[in-house]
């Protein structure tokens, strides 16, 4: 994919966060450049949902800056597991609930807002599944309601924790193409996986371990064999 210089969405200074009784980011700078697509890769424990938390605005900094170039709420699509199968939602509901960022749960949706949501649905390829109950629904169909529901906010930074994990080639392509489509029109996206595959095929990478920043840039660039042995504790072959 061919690169160019791009302005930052947002700009991480010497950012520290965790949980209480437990630090988790260390000292991590890093830029995330808007309109493009940037994976964070790292093992388990390594940050990356953390580095997410910080970024959806939701986990506070205990040292450090965070600087963002847009406004508005940043919209987070959280990992399908961490949904349970027993809410009576259906996926027309679940994807509805994208607008309450902007309009609030108290608030009845307009005409806009349900083309919106419809819109959605299309794109990810769920609109035939609305009137489905959440938790009937594959593994794929629901990370794909999911995303529906990440767009749905209009956010021009959507933040995606492991969005393919588990799910088949056909599944992480289609979810792939509509990743890239959106940071073509002006979405600045960050998703967090385990896919080294779907990291090569983003715009930028950031690589994590133990919270801090192993290396940053392309992904040709980061995800060299060396770097993620680095990342994942692999010896080194001697010699």
């Amino acid at each position: 994919m061919p690169q160019h210089i791009r302005a930052d969405e947002v700009a991480l200074r010497d950012v520290s966060a965790g949980y209480p009784r437990r630090p988790v980011l260390h000292q991590l700078t890093a830029h995330i450049p808007q309109s493009a697509t940037t994976a964070v890769v790292g093992p388990n424990g390594s940050g990356k949902s953390t580095l997410l938390s910080v970024l959806a605005e939701v986990l506070p900094l205990t040292s450090g800056t965070v600087e963002r170039a847009g406004t508005g709420r940043p919209g987070l699509v959280v990992q399908r597991s961490a949904v349970a199968d027993t809410l009576p939602l259906t996926v027309r509901d679940t994807v509805a609930m994208g607008r309450w960022a902007l309009r609030g749960s108290w608030r009845r949706l307009t005409a806009h807002d349900w083309s919106v949501v419809g819109d959605s649905m299309e794109r990810l390829g769920v609109r035939s599944l609305a009137g489905r109950q959440l938790g009937e629904l594959s593994g794929g169909q629901r990370q794909r309601v999911l995303v529906a529901q990440g767009l749905a906010q209009e956010a021009g930074l959507l933040l995606l924790d492991e969005p393919t994990t588990g799910l088949d080639a056909a599944a992480r392509q289609g979810i792939a193409a509509v990743l890239h489509e959106i940071s073509a029109d002006g979405v600045t996206v960050v998703q967090a996986t385990h896919d080294v595959a779907a990291a090569l095929d983003s715009d930028h990478c950031l690589l994590l371990r133990d919270g801090r920043l192993v290396a940053e840039g392309t992904p040709a660039d980061v995800l060299t064999d060396e770097e993620l042995k680095r990342a994942w504790h692999f010896p080194q072959p001697a010699g």
